[in-house]
C-alpha cells in the first residue's frame, strides 16, 4: 500500500469547491458523467459512472470531505481519501491525502487525480 499527498489550486472560493465535492448534480456537471452523492456520513457515493465508488465519513462544510475508496471486489482495506479545502489568493488550496492505495493501481490513481478530477475540477471554474 502506498500513500499520496498533493496540493492543487481551484479558481474558485472554498465553499464553491466544496459544493462542487459535494452535490450531486454539480458533480454530474463538471465530472460530465453520472455521480450518486448525499453529504452525510455514512452513504455510499459513486463518481464518474462507477469509477469510483466507497462510503462518506466525514463533512466540515467548506473546509473537509473523508471519504473510503474501494478497489475491485474486495472492500476488506478500503483507501482512504481526505479532501482539506484552504482559502488561498487564488481561489482555493485543495490538499488531498489518499493513503492505502494498493500498489498495483497507485500509478493510475495518482494520474487521475492529476490529469482528470482536479483539472476537471479547475476546467469547471477557469
Amino acid at each position: 500500500m502506498k500513500d499520496f499527498k498533493a496540493y492543487f489550486i481551484i479558481p474558485a472560493e472554498p465553499e464553491l469547491v466544496y459544493k462542487a465535492l459535494t452535490t450531486e448534480t454539480t458533480i454530474e456537471l463538471w465530472t460530465g458523467e453520472s455521480a450518486t452523492m448525499v453529504a452525510e456520513p455514512g452513504t455510499e457515493f459513486s463518481m464518474w459512472s462507477g469509477s469510483i465508488v466507497g462510503i462518506n465519513r466525514t463533512f466540515v462544510p467548506d473546509e473537509l470531505i473523508e471519504q473510503e475508496w474501494y478497489f475491485g471486489a474486495d472492500h476488506a482495506a478500503p483507501s482512504i481519501v481526505k479532501l482539506k479545502l484552504h482559502a488561498h489568493k487564488s481561489g482555493t488550496s485543495l490538499e488531498v491525502r489518499h493513503s492505502n492505495i494498493p500498489l498495483q493501481d497507485y500509478d493510475n490513481i495518482v494520474e487521475g487525480w492529476q490529469s482528470t478530477y482536479m483539472a476537471a475540477l479547475y476546467d469547471f471554474y477557469s
